[in-house]
């Protein structure tokens, strides 16, 4: 089951590559489904899309290993969305399907083949989320951080927006000093910060 805790409810630069108006509904920001991996990673992402779009975080990341730690970016995500007021959908912690889906692949260097497939993992998650809930748009925090391979998640991203007939926001949220933006703010707020992506095969 998912969780969803309701809250109250720049221009885009050029990271973004498509922005759809609705005809006859210039005036009504398009409504995103924004993915989230952490606290931190949310920041800057949430601070350049905020003008140009209804935004609803969702925290889904089967991937973060062990539950100590996927607790404490959820309550980084969560202080984030606490603090803008922001909207927060919690999926499933589905640590063990995760492991299955991806045990295949517990040898590849980190930035390989299961990177990619933990990407789609919980892209193709928030892609059945938005079609479900009914947003315009979904879309990922990742690629904020440098040690993400930014077109692969774009790539992948586009691919299940076209399977599932429904818009993803292709963005690469390291420009322009994203990474350097979001980390600094993400000291400010006293967030939680990582040492490492989240799964057991990168901790080791």
């Amino acid at each position: 089951m998912f969780l969803l805790i309701y809250l109250k409810k720049i221009k885009l630069a050029k990271i973004i590559s498509h922005l759809y108006i609705m005809p006859g509904k210039s005036d009504l920001k398009p409504r995103i489904l924004l993915h989230v991996c952490c606290g931190p990673c949310s920041l800057h992402p949430y601070l350049l899309l905020k003008k140009d779009f209804e935004i609803t975080f969702f925290f889904y990341n089967p991937n973060i290993h062990p539950k100590k730690e996927y607790l404490k970016r959820l309550e980084g995500a969560r202080k984030v969305s606490d603090k803008y007021s922001v909207p927060f959908i919690i999926g499933e912690y589905e640590m063990k399907k995760w492991m299955k889906l991806t045990k295949h692949l517990k040898d590849e260097p980190e930035g390989g083949k299961r990177c990619e497939l933990c990407f789609r993992i919980r892209l193709s998650k928030t892609a059945d989320m938005t079609k479900k809930l009914g947003f315009d748009f979904f879309g990922t925090t990742l690629t904020v951080s440098p040690y993400n391979n930014q077109k692969a998640i774009n790539s992948i991203g586009e691919e299940i927006a076209l399977l599932r007939k429904i818009k993803f926001l292709k963005a690469d949220f390291k420009k322009k000093d994203g990474f350097k933006k979001t980390t600094e703010l993400s000291k400010k707020l006293n967030l939680y910060r990582q040492n490492y992506c989240g799964c057991i095969y990168s901790k080791r």
